[in-house]
């Protein structure tokens, strides 16, 4: 379990930041709604786009200390917190607006990965 812990890390790091950085205006098949960006996506959930930044400087926050957790270890746990409560708000608003379990499939991905590393993290 050792092992594992620090390749979920990774895994939901480097998602977030890809997601985050790397394509916030690009159209994916897991956008909610119609859109075809990250501010589209929260307009599309009814949230201003000024929530869009708050909850993107929490993502990639949260990414950035799950990687720097594998050397400093007090930073995994409240990192997986924040990013699994973020994710429960990601799955209730893909229910909100009706769209498929499709779309839904990433964050419970990352819910579940959270959830594996933070129970990993007790002795």
């Amino acid at each position: 379990m050792k092992t594992v812990i620090p390749i979920l890390q990774m895994i939901v790091a480097l998602g977030l930041l890809n997601v985050w950085l790397l394509r916030f205006n690009q159209s994916t098949a897991y956008r909610g709604g119609q859109a075809r960006s990250m501010v589209e996506e929260f307009t599309a959930y009814g949230l201003p786009g000024w929530f869009t930044y708050v909850v993107g400087t929490l993502k990639v926050g949260g990414a950035l200390c799950l990687i720097a957790g594998i050397w400093f270890h007090s930073l995994v746990s409240p990192a997986t917190l924040v990013i699994g409560i973020l994710m429960v708000g990601a799955l209730a608003m893909h229910m909100k607006i009706g769209d498929s379990f499709k779309k839904s499939v990433p964050a419970l991905f990352m819910l579940t990965f959270c959830i594996i590393i933070y129970w990993g993290l007790i002795p």
